[in-house]
């Protein structure tokens, strides 16, 4: 199956060189699309350096902050015009786990859609704060109950597709831009009649760099799940009549940790305060070892 990782990015070059070695050691035949949003700390310019070590790694650049849903619309795009089977959500702070990469690919296997979820069996936030533990049940539980998904984690951004799921839905017509994106999709997905699967994983806080939370992205997503459902008890606007598709996956073993021979930072997570300092910073040489793709035997 080929596959493609997309991850969208913003002041991530803290974090990508360590988390495409651990992609590739995991997972070591998949593709990976970076869609940074004109980074500020060069993280467009890492990968573009990163791209001519290993043909694996893709870049598209766009000109600002133009949002998570619109960068992973670019990033299926990308993927249905150059024949991926596959094509995940991933996030570039570490909170998604190489580590469960195996487990999806097996899944996918007998899904459309795969989610990897904190909240089915096997599934955690060990390092949550309350609030925040609150604020993530209490929107899937709003989700799930307004909208009518047996999902149990549909905010969830850890996910695969198939190609043919995201060939069936109007990408262009998707609006939501911040963490909604993740509901709208599962919603559409689901009402086309596809398969969706959820298989536990271990969400964790990112490891460096600050969190892209906000107010005005968990008020988008309220805003979505009531306009939604509104919308569909208009006149003429019923909800089609599908039967859900969906199954909870039990825990699988996971794949030896691969810590030890993870490389060093590309660029030291440092605050420079004069622009040519940062210049300077952008121009460093990448050393960067990546585990290479298998030998294919003929």
């Amino acid at each position: 199956m080929k596959t493609l990782i997309i991850i969208p990015t913003y002041n991530e070059v803290e974090n990508l060189p360590s988390l495409l070695h651990g992609i590739f050691a995991y997972v070591p035949e998949t593709d990976v699309l970076v869609v940074d949003d004109h980074s500020p700390d060069g993280t467009g310019q890492l990968v573009e350096e990163l791209s001519q070590q290993d043909g694996r790694i893709h870049c598209i650049h766009r000109p600002g902050k133009l949002g998570l849903g619109t960068a992973y619309i670019a990033g299926f795009k990308y993927a249905i015009s150059h024949h991926y089977d596959a094509a995940f959500e991933m996030d570039a702070d570490f909170s998604h786990d190489p580590q469960h990469l195996p487990a999806f690919l097996s899944a996918i296997k007998d899904a459309d859609l795969v989610i990897g979820s904190r909240y089915i069996p096997g599934g955690s936030t060990p390092n949550w704060s309350l609030p925040r533990r609150l604020i993530s049940s209490s929107g899937n539980i709003f989700a799930r109950a307004v909208l009518r998904l047996p999902v149990r984690d549909c905010t969830g951004g850890f996910r695969c597709y198939r190609r043919e799921v995201l060939e069936a839905i109007d990408l262009d017509s998707v609006q939501s831009r911040g963490y909604a994106f993740q509901v709208e999709m599962t919603y559409r997905v689901l009402n086309k009649g596809f398969t969706v699967a959820e298989t536990p994983i271990i969400f964790v806080d990112r490891r460096l760099g600050q969190s892209k939370m906000s107010r005005s992205i968990v008020l988008e997503a309220f805003t979505y799940v009531l306009r939604t459902r509104l919308s569909s008890l208009l006149p003429g606007q019923a909800r089609p009549r599908v039967r859900y598709l969906h199954r909870i996956l039990p825990p699988s073993p996971l794949p030896p940790r691969i810590d030890e021979s993870r490389p060093p930072l590309s660029m030291q997570a440092e605050t420079e305060s004069q622009p040519g300092q940062m210049e300077a910073h952008r121009q460093k040489t990448v050393p960067f070892a990546i585990p290479r793709r298998p030998t294919r035997q003929l």
